[in-house]
């Protein structure tokens, strides 16, 4: 990743833990959807906005903040 990526990133002691979801658009919707109905998220806005992965071609990625 980038210098600039890693310093949009806040992940100081403040943060609370963070589980990053990376896969197709699909992949993600389900998993999010997924993490709700079992509970491990509350709420589905504790995801961050869907993001291309700077990394893969068609890949995204979410993160859950808990």
């Amino acid at each position: 990743m980038t210098t600039e990526f890693n310093e949009l990133l806040d992940a100081g002691d403040h943060a609370g833990v963070q589980i990053w979801i990376i896969g197709t658009r699909d992949q993600l919707i389900h998993q999010i959807n997924e993490f709700y109905v079992r509970r491990i998220a509350t709420d589905r806005s504790r995801f961050t906005p869907l993001i291309p992965a700077p990394f893969g071609r068609d890949k995204y990625m979410t993160m859950l903040i808990r």
